[in-house]
C-alpha cells in the first residue's frame, strides 16, 4: 500500500493547494467539469441501484466508484479546493491571496456545475425518452427527493436552514478525508481504499454535497419536480456550499495544517537531574 505518514501528506496537501491557485483558467473549468460530471453520473447510479434493488446501503457501497475515479484523473470538486487552497494561503505561499482563492473557488464552481447539470439533461432525456413519457421509477425517486431536500427543508424556517448547514459541513468532513485519502499512498489499492470509506459514510447518512445537489435538484426539476430554482439555491445549495466550506477546512484542513506542518513546539523532557531532590521523612 505505501503508507505516506501524515507529515508528508499534509504538506503536499498545502503543495496541491498552491498548484491549484497557479493553474489556468482553461484547465480550471475543464477539470472541473470533468468532475462534476463524473460525479454526477456516479449519483445517478448509486439511486438508480438503490431503486432496483430496494436497498439504499447498496447504492452508498458503489456511489464512492465515481469521486475515485475523477480524483486518480486529477479532476477537482469545489469541496476538495475549499479544503485545500485556505492552506496556501495560510502557509504563506508566495502570490497566493486571497482574491487568488476566491476566483479558484469562482470557476470551480461554475465548472462543476456546467458538467453536472449537463449530465443531469442527459439522464433526464434518458428517463423520459426525449421528455415525450413519465420518468419512471428512478426519475421519479429523484424528483422526490429533489422536493424532500427543499421544501422539506423549508417547512422548518431557520432551523431547517441551520439543518442543512450541519449537513453541509459533515459532509465535506467525510468528502475533504477522501481528497487526503488519494495522498496517503503511492499505489491504486492503497489510494481506493482510503478514498472509499468516508466516501461511502456520507452518502448513507444523507449528508449534503454541493456538487452531487448541482446534479440532484435540476434532474428533480427537469422530471417534474414541484419547487423552483429560489428554493433550491436558498433552501439547499447556499447553505450547503457555506456548510462544506466550515466542515472541509476546519475538521480536516487546520487540523492536519497544525499538527503537522505548523506543529507546536515539543515539550521537554525531564531528566533526572532536573528533578528535585526527594526529602527523607525519617529522623
Amino acid at each position: 500500500m505505501s503508507y505516506i505518514v501524515p507529515s508528508e501528506f499534509a504538506t503536499k496537501m498545502v503543495d496541491a493547494g498552491e498548484s491549484k491557485i497557479y493553474m489556468s483558467t482553461r484547465d480550471t473549468l475543464i477539470r472541473a467539469f470533468m468532475a462534476g460530471a463524473i460525479l454526477a453520473l456516479a449519483a445517478a447510479f448509486a439511486v438508480t441501484v438503490a431503486v432496483q434493488t430496494g436497498v439504499f446501503l447498496i447504492g452508498a457501497l458503489l456511489f464512492p466508484v465515481g469521486f475515485i475515479m475523477l480524483y486518480l484523473m486529477g479532476f477537482d470538486l469545489l469541496t476538495g479546493v475549499f479544503m485545500l487552497t485556505p492552506l496556501a494561503l495560510l502557509d504563506k505561499r508566495p502570490g497566493v491571496t486571497v482574491a487568488a482563492v476566491l476566483r479558484n473557488w469562482g470557476w470551480v464552481f461554475l465548472g462543476n456545475f456546467a458538467g453536472a447539470l449537463t449530465v443531469a439533461f442527459l439522464m433526464a432525456f434518458i428517463f423520459t425518452y426525449g421528455f415525450s413519457t413519465d420518468p419512471g421509477p428512478v426519475g421519479t425517486k429523484l424528483a422526490s427527493v429533489g422536493e424532500a431536500r427543499t421544501l422539506g427543508y423549508a417547512q422548518y424556517g431557520l432551523a431547517g436552514w441551520v439543518t442543512i448547514f450541519i449537513r453541509g459541513m459533515l459532509c465535506n468532513w467525510m468528502v475533504s478525508m477522501g481528497v487526503v485519502g488519494a495522498m496517503i499512498s503511492t499505489h491504486v489499492s492503497g489510494k481506493f481504499l482510503a478514498m472509499w470509506m468516508p466516501i461511502m459514510l456520507f452518502f448513507f447518512m444523507g449528508f449534503e454535497h454541493s456538487v452531487v445537489n448541482m446534479f440532484l435538484f435540476p434532474s428533480a426539476m427537469l422530471m417534474g419536480g414541484g419547487f423552483s430554482i429560489a428554493d433550491y439555491f436558498l433552501w439547499n445549495e447556499i447553505p450547503t456550499a457555506l456548510g462544506n466550506l466550515v466542515g472541509g477546512l476546519a475538521f480536516t484542513g487546520l487540523t492536519l495544517y497544525v499538527t503537522h506542518v505548523r506543529t507546536a513546539p515539543k515539550r521537554p523532557v525531564a531528566t533526572g537531574l532536573d528533578r528535585a531532590p526527594l526529602t527523607s521523612s525519617r529522623a
